[in-house]
């Protein structure tokens, strides 16, 4: 009994221990997760003013004769035959997140097998931390570039190579679609697998109704190009989409800390409600034995008498 009693209160001091890691963990996560969803927001202004700017551009080359001509150099636009597809996958480094990894790694699963079947040759990977990078290339997956030990606040230096390289690619032919997967950020509870087509940029992205119509009412400047329309579209639409991409990247770290935070606050929950029982454990087991030790002192003492 007494050695029942020892393991019970050894392993209530092993789960406050947790139980303190875990707390801390999740008001780490907490802080963390408040700077993420600031830098994320942020973020989102500059690839929108990046829009409207190519946009305009756009709407002021429509009535040129040659514009369809112009459209067509610009291989961000070019819309082609899909026969390879890049992913461009962002998962987190670490775990202790949740189900953060797993829903992404089964809705990737899914998608691949809906759009391609079983043929690899259809398709690469390019990985945005290490569990992704991980978990598909132990499973024979063609993950062709990766990214890993990405800070918890990323800059757009630490993603700019393996942005700068997969709209490279696309351009170049290598891959005729190129699809961003990584989980959307609605809230700090809510963390949706998305996968979105990065490339090519449709022409309808930048020929809103809602951009035309703020040009109108500002008043949309003319613009002067130098050296030519084709020069400066090169820069703005691979900017354009690389800013696209660090946006994602800062999404999906908001999400890997709230999905931490919020698996953190489960741990230390369920650590609570465990050192509840093994208390009451301990407790039963604890008066059992003093009611032992009460009947062994009375049935001695009544020995003694007879």
């Amino acid at each position: 009994m007494a050695k029942g009693l020892r393991e019970l209160r050894s392993r209530i001091r092993s789960l406050k221990k947790t139980q303190q890691i875990t707390h801390t963990m999740e008001l780490i996560s907490a802080s963390r997760l408040r700077h993420a969803q600031e830098r994320a927001l942020l973020a989102k202004p500059y690839a929108q003013e990046l829009r409207r700017t190519i946009a305009g551009i756009m709407r002021g080359l429509e009535t040129r004769p040659d514009y369809q001509e112009l459209v067509s150099r610009q291989p961000l636009l070019v819309q082609r035959p899909v026969e390879r597809t890049a992913y461009l996958l962002i998962t987190s480094d670490r775990g202790l997140a949740g189900a953060y990894n797993a829903n992404l790694f089964r809705f990737l699963l899914r998608t691949l097998e809906e759009r391609h079947g079983g043929d690899r040759s259809r398709f690469v990977l390019i990985a945005v931390g290490r569990k992704g990078r991980d978990f598909f290339r132990r499973r024979g997956f063609p993950v062709v570039k990766e990214v890993t030990g990405l800070s918890d606040f990323p800059r757009y230096e630490d993603v700019q190579e393996i942005a700068k390289g997969a709209v490279q690619a696309f351009a170049e032919g290598v891959y005729d679609e190129l699809v961003l997967v990584y989980n959307a950020f609605h809230s700090a509870l809510v963390q949706r697998p998305t996968a979105v087509t990065l490339l090519p940029l449709g022409k309808g992205l930048f020929q809103s109704q809602e951009d035309a119509s703020e040009a109108v009412s500002e008043g949309e400047a003319e613009y002067e190009f130098e050296p030519s329309p084709d020069a400066v579209l090169q820069v703005l639409l691979p900017r354009y989409a690389e800013a696209l991409i660090f946006s994602a990247v800062l999404e999906a770290k908001a999400g890997e800390h709230a999905s931490r935070m919020a698996a953190m606050r489960s741990a230390t929950d369920n650590a609570k409600e465990i050192i509840r029982t093994t208390t009451i454990r301990m407790n039963r087991a604890r008066q059992a034995a003093i009611t032992q030790e009460i009947s062994e002192v009375m049935a001695g003492a009544e020995a003694l008498k007879g």
